[in-house]
């Protein structure tokens, strides 16, 4: 499993991995350079657009269409057209600005916050948004990263970075509400879980940053079943597309050696599994 470089472009902080399974498209952010990328893995075209403050994930609406969260707000962004339309904002705060996200199966738009430009300890919570109404989920949180659902949607995978952490909540598709339930996962080396996946399988495949690596884990039982080591430091999230291939974004490092951070890698799993 030797990672390739989809994209490098000298980005500092490259996020939310979204892979458009139906039209076979990869969608990522740069956060701090507010940009949105649509990446066409088959003719290798990718295509950006520059928003007027930092970007955080995307939401998938139609072939070539995204709704992307920014601090000024949530943007529709047509990369038919190369158009942008401001369709919607969250009360956040001046000191915050949107992180990790993820849609539920009635449509409703789940995104977590963060302090920003300072990280500042329980300033964060996870809102739901829907139908124009939005409400807070999960409260005081520090750093709200990746978020997943079980195969059958009954359980909300969550992570706040700096607990090292992965908690697992009940989740009322009915009502959009969730409850906690227990911590499934805990780091105990040096990377800190950051954006996450679940495989066709139900196992959860976990950013690290610091760690240098994706790593594989099942939920029910807390054990850890493999690692994919990247070449940097910081490993951001991940997302798999059409053939159980896994798309990978990186942050720069502190070291000056570390001359792919800040990529998007591909890594072919199915040749050889962990």
């Amino acid at each position: 499993m030797i990672p390739s470089l989809v994209f490098h472009s000298g980005s500092k902080l490259m996020e939310g991995p979204v892979f458009d399974k139906e039209n076979n498209f990869l969608y990522f952010v740069s956060i701090l350079d507010c940009l949105v990328y649509c990446y066409n893995p088959v003719t290798k075209e990718i295509l950006s657009i520059k928003l007027d403050s930092p970007v955080s994930c995307v939401f998938l609406l139609e072939r070539k269409v995204i709704l992307v969260a920014s601090k000024n707000g949530f943007f529709k962004i047509d990369f038919n057209t190369l158009q942008k339309q401001f369709v919607f904002q969250i009360e956040i705060g001046d000191s915050i600005r949107y992180n990790d996200g993820i849609a539920d199966a009635m449509g409703r738009f789940i995104i977590g916050t963060m302090g920003f430009p300072e990280v500042k300890e329980k300033s964060g919570r996870v809102f739901s948004y829907y139908n124009g109404q939005y409400k807070t989920i999960i409260k005081n949180t520090t750093i709200s990263n990746g978020l997943a659902f079980s195969l059958d949607g009954e359980f909300l995978y969550f992570i706040d970075t700096p607990t090292k952490k992965v908690a697992k909540y009940s989740y009322d598709l009915k009502t959009g509400e969730v409850q906690f339930k227990s911590n499934v996962i805990e780091f105990k080396g040096a990377g800190s879980p950051d954006g996450m996946c679940m495989d066709k399988n139900g196992m959860l495949w976990i950013a690290e940053w610091g760690g240098g690596c994706i790593s594989k884990w099942n939920p029910l039982s807390g054990e850890m079943l493999g690692k994919v080591k990247l070449p940097c430091e910081n490993v951001t999230s991940c997302c798999f597309d059409n053939y159980s291939n896994l798309y990978v974004t990186t942050a720069k490092g502190g070291s000056k050696e570390d001359a792919y951070g800040g990529g998007v890698f591909y890594v072919e799993l199915n040749k050889n599994k962990i």
